[in-house]
């Protein structure tokens, strides 16, 4: 590859070969169907990377753990990669007799070794051009999705490389921006590229602080401090050097910082009818397109988009443009965008789905209209039968993490607001974003914000499932001396819920949890059976009858519910509940190993409060993992020093043996409540 150090990426050759993200090859333009085994792929990227020839004996130990007759597996390997490498007339796949084995890819792009021939010869020394170049061959991380498990010398030897290059698109992106217009379209994305290789790097906030000050765009500034807070927060990381590099950098401008104007313009809306005129957060799903579809594949695409649309709508949570109206768009040529802005909604999902033989691929994309940026993307798989049944579990996830996507992006958006100016759906999510906090103070604030939503719009069905879960925190956590009240009122802003909109599933959500505080078991269940008949996709639902079976219901059963809460949202706020309700129905089924593996899962998450460090501290115990239980058990004392088991047991419903045995546990490590 040494001839090739100072070409112009952009050109044309034979073959070009994709490790860094994605694995691909690419002949001559046109995509090359890939052998499924992962050694292929490592043996490539090794020999590719090393640059050098290697004896079959250390290629054999690195990929192989002891297998029945690992020569012959790599004689398999290198025939499948000289079918995927190899011309008539060119052999790069360089091997002689039972000797060593070389690649010869000199007339061929390879990502990974582009990028490391300009970090050996000093960045310093590459063209902007050349960087530019290089940088946009990084499309992930290297060989993605191709570990070799039971495998430690390819293991480490991937782990190494991986941070290896990492570090280099670092170093090479880093060197781009400083070379750049502070302000130009490109300084931005890099920037974006270099926050997604460092997002926790002062000096990569400081840069992109710098580069929307200096456009102007002072708002855009606050916003992206407050999402690197949160971020910050989420990691346990100090966050206030960002407040003070946003105030450091704001001073440095001085008076003369003004807002950059507006593309457009907009309509100054009265307060009272700004608070009014919007409920929820629209989204237009637009058509999605078939790639290459074979014989009997066609109409996967709109069967797809049909039932996210279908089951979107039925979350009640968010305004779903019809599906005549994007499909006449699709028809029209109107890209996802341009309906986005033709529909005024505030987001657009678009994708496609392609079949083969065996399986099907879905890719999904949710943008943010209005700056057209892209909030989630996700690629999805399933085996087929040649039916539409199996794409419902990829409906599911689509349309769980379009919901979940959106609300985090709403959240987001509300808490930047002043609260003087909030109508009722942003009074709403930034009452979301405190009642996820659990703790007293962004519980009261939560209250405050879910009423301040309900007066601006009495018929808010989510606004009051959120203060009914309000009163369930206080009852359930301790966080005020009135339980009894707190219960009636979560039963009563429950019941306001559903009045409000009996067909919101978070509705009866809130009043199965309501329910099951006041002790009736009966109407609990059936509410939360509701809300997942409603909408097969709530997540919440779907972890709370989880909840509750760990506790007095069927321990097999919750496993299976929590899981599937888990697949619906995986990056819920309630994660570590649904770690934690998992590992109660593990202590009911007796396997004490896997309750303390996934109660400590739980109590690693940043937002686990004390009932679920309690139940940790208990399964640990149970497992004979007494120095991790005391350790919980610690934490417990740091954040509310006075709880005891009786406060534990109290929170919970379970069963008088479960009670013994979690009582007996914790009194091993000498948890009782100190006065």
């Amino acid at each position: 590859m040494g001839e090739a150090v100072g070409r112009n990426v952009g050109t044309t050759a034979i073959l070009r070969i994709q490790l860094l993200g994605p694995f691909s090859v690419r002949r001559d333009g046109a995509p090359v169907p890939l052998p499924r085994s992962r050694k292929v792929r490592a043996l490539l990227a090794f020999l590719a990377l090393g640059g050098a020839s290697y004896s079959r004996s250390k290629l054999c130990a690195l990929l192989w753990d002891v297998p029945n007759d690992p020569r012959g597996e790599l004689r398999w390997c290198l025939s499948k990669l000289r079918a995927l490498l190899d011309d008539p007339d060119r052999r790069r796949v360089q091997t002689t007799g039972h000797g060593p084995v070389s690649l010869d890819l000199s007339d061929c792009l390879a990502d990974a070794v582009e990028i490391e021939q300009v970090v050996k010869a000093g960045a310093g020394q590459a063209t902007t051009e050349r960087l530019s170049e290089v940088c946009d061959l990084f499309g992930g991380a290297l060989l993605e999705g191709v570990e070799i498990d039971g495998n430690p010398e390819f293991a480490g030897w991937l782990i190494a490389q991986r941070q290896r290059h990492r570090e280099m698109n670092h170093a090479l992106v880093r060197e781009l921006v400083s070379r750049l217009p502070r302000s130009s379209e490109e300084t931005f994305r890099r920037l974006e590229q270099w926050l997604v290789l460092a997002p926790f790097e002062l000096d990569a906030h400081a840069a992109m602080l710098d580069a929307l000050l200096g456009s102007g765009r002072v708002r855009d500034a606050e916003e992206r401090v407050a999402a690197a807070i949160r971020a910050f927060d989420q990691e346990g990381l100090d966050w206030s050097p960002l407040r003070a590099l946003l105030a450091a950098r704001k001073s440095a401008v001085g008076s003369a910082l003004v807002e950059a104007p507006a593309a457009t313009a907009v309509v100054e809306v009265p307060p009272n009818e700004a608070a009014n005129s919007r409920r929820r957060a629209s989204v237009a799903i637009m058509p999605f397109s078939e790639v290459a579809a074979g014989p009997g594949r066609r109409g996967l695409g709109d069967g797809l988009t049909d039932d996210i649309i279908t089951r979107l709508a039925k979350l009640r949570i968010l305004f779903v443009i019809a599906r005549g109206t994007t499909y006449a768009l699709g028809e029209r040529g109107v890209g996802a965008q341009e309906a986005g802005r033709i529909l005024n909604v505030e987001y657009v999902v678009s994708g496609s789905v392609r079949a083969g033989d065996r399986r099907i691929f879905v890719v999904v994309e949710l943008a943010e209209t209005r700056h057209a940026t892209i909030v989630w993307r996700d690629e999805l798989e399933t085996s087929t039968d040649g039916t539409f049944a199996a794409l419902d579990t990829i409906v599911d996830r689509v349309v769980a993490g379009i919901a979940e996507e959106i609300e985090t992006a709403e959240c987001n958006r509300a808490i930047l607001q002043p609260p003087s100016s909030l109508d009722a759906w942003e009074a709403y999510h930034r009452g979301l974003w405190h009642m996820y906090k659990f703790n007293d103070v962004d519980n009261r604030q939560a209250a405050d914000l879910f009423e301040r939503a309900l007066q601006l719009d009495p018929t808010f069905a989510r606004a009051s499932a959120g203060l009914s879960f309000t009163h369930f925190q206080n009852a359930f956590l301790d966080l005020t001396p009135d339980r009894r009240q707190q219960i009636e009122l979560a039963l009563r802003t429950a019941r306001r819920s559903v009045d409000a909109d009996d067909r919101d599933p978070a509705a009866h959500w809130a009043m199965g949890r309501a329910l099951w505080l006041g002790g009736e078991s009966s109407g609990a269940f059936a509410e939360l059976e509701r809300s997942v008949e409603l909408s097969p996709n709530f997540a919440l639902g779907h972890y709370t009858l989880g909840f509750f079976h760990c506790q007095i219901g069927d321990p097999r059963a919750a496993i299976t519910a929590t899981e599937y809460a888990r697949q619906l949202s995986p990056f819920d706020p309630l994660l570590f509940a649904m770690l934690c309700s998992r590992a109660a129905a593990h202590v009911r089924l007796g396997e004490l190993q896997e309750a303390a593996e996934w109660a400590s899962k739980a109590a690693g998450r940043p937002n686990a409060h004390v009932q679920v460090l309690a139940v940790a501290a208990a399964c640990a115990a149970l497992a004979g993992r007494r120095d991790d239980a005391r350790r919980v058990a610690a934490r417990i004392r740091e954040q509310q020093p006075g709880y005891g088991t009786d406060d534990f047991l109290r929170a919970y419903r379970f069963d008088a043996d479960t009670q013994h045995v979690l009582r007996g546990a914790l009194r091993q490590i000498g948890f009782d409540r100190r006065k």
